[in-house]
């Protein structure tokens, strides 16, 4: 995953009359979100934020209620202009285009998915999917066979006919999925989609959609306030407060590397046995050393700390862990035993 098919740089967005001299003051005195408020009667949605996703990638953007997480992906299809910054989609600049480019960037390269899915109540479940490439003009036997391949991309098939009210609440989020596909963009926005579900069909879709996206190598900014669900199917995770990008890293080093106490906190609740990586926490071990151990069990770099676990129940040795079949170090019970807790 290298090209990058969206850059977001230096983005600030500040809702108020005094934009200017708030971002002034923030760059210059380091104005709080409060003292915006207090002072200039704005408020700092965005602040300086910038980072790329690339392609197939899904990048997680998570956060309490007002940390600006939602704020921030409407930039990307302009839905909300910034105050400052530049925003690129396929190497385009967001913010340069006129109205007809805007709508064929929306049309054609995002789909957006969001927590409640506004269905057509009166329409049947293809027709909802259909809806995009409706108002693009496709000839109707078209658009019901694009239609229905989305429908069968989401297990749907056999729901075709069916209104929405007749659909449980999951099956009504994998229709807006559905649509958002219909018109295959590279690019899905999602908004909290799967929030108002209950847990074991949250899920569910949690790995269908995961495997789904990585299936048709789609690009996702996928925004959730659950770390446990952003831990699930991101790639990268980035964690906002207060309209600032707090960390940006892979789940892994979310959980053993949080850069303050902010994100410590998230962390607190978060199994490491799935997250962690031999290789985190292994012990360099010298060539001598690795030699004395020639027949104590090996195990990868890249295998968790569950798989280790399981591993280290059969011996009293050290594990030798390897990369690319040599050996790079190891791990010893005290070692695995830290790893588990949290330190290194």
């Amino acid at each position: 995953m290298t090209e990058a098919v969206v850059e977001l740089s230096n983005v600030w967005k500040v809702f108020g009359q005094q934009e200017a001299e708030t971002m002034q003051a923030a760059k210059s005195t380091g104005l709080t979100k409060a003292e915006a408020l207090d002072q200039f009667g704005t408020v700092i949605g965005v602040r300086d934020a910038s980072f790329s996703v690339a392609r197939g990638e899904i990048f997680c953007i998570m956060g309490l209620s007002g940390s600006g997480k939602s704020t921030l992906v409407r930039h990307v299809n302009r839905l909300i202009e910034p105050s400052a910054g530049t925003i690129k989609v396929l190497g385009r600049d967001v913010g340069a285009m006129n109205a007809a480019q805007l709508r064929e960037m929306r049309a054609k390269h995002i789909g957006m998915v969001f927590q409640h899915m506004a269905l057509m109540p009166h329409r049947s479940v293809r027709d909802n999917v259909a809806y995009p490439l409706e108002v693009r003009g496709v000839p109707k036997s078209k658009r019901w066979a694009v239609s229905d391949h989305a429908l069968g991309l989401v297990d749907l098939v056999g729901y075709e006919d069916r209104l929405p009210k007749e659909l449980s609440g999951g099956m009504q989020q994998r229709v807006g999925i559905a649509r958002a596909l219909a018109s295959d963009p590279e690019i899905l926005l999602m908004d909290e989609p799967f929030s108002a579900l209950d847990p074991l069909i949250r899920l569910q879709l949690q790995d269908q959609f995961k495997s789904l996206v990585r299936d048709l190598n789609k690009s996702t900014l996928f925004i959730t306030h659950d770390l446990d669900e952003a831990i699930r199917i991101g790639h990268r995770i980035a964690i906002m407060k207060d309209g600032v990008i707090v960390q940006i890293g892979t789940p892994e080093q979310i959980v053993t590397e949080p850069a303050d106490d902010y994100v410590r906190e998230f962390v607190q609740g978060i199994s490491r046995l799935k997250l962690v990586k031999a290789h985190t926490i292994m012990e360099a071990a010298s060539p001598e050393r690795l030699q004395a151990l020639n027949g104590a069990l090996r195990i990868d770099g890249e295998s968790d700390l569950d798989a280790l676990i399981d591993l280290s129940v059969d011996t009293e040795n050290p594990i030798i862990i390897t990369e690319n079949g040599k050996d790079v170090g190891i791990i010893t019970k005290t070692t695995l035993l830290r790893g588990i807790q949290g330190g290194r």
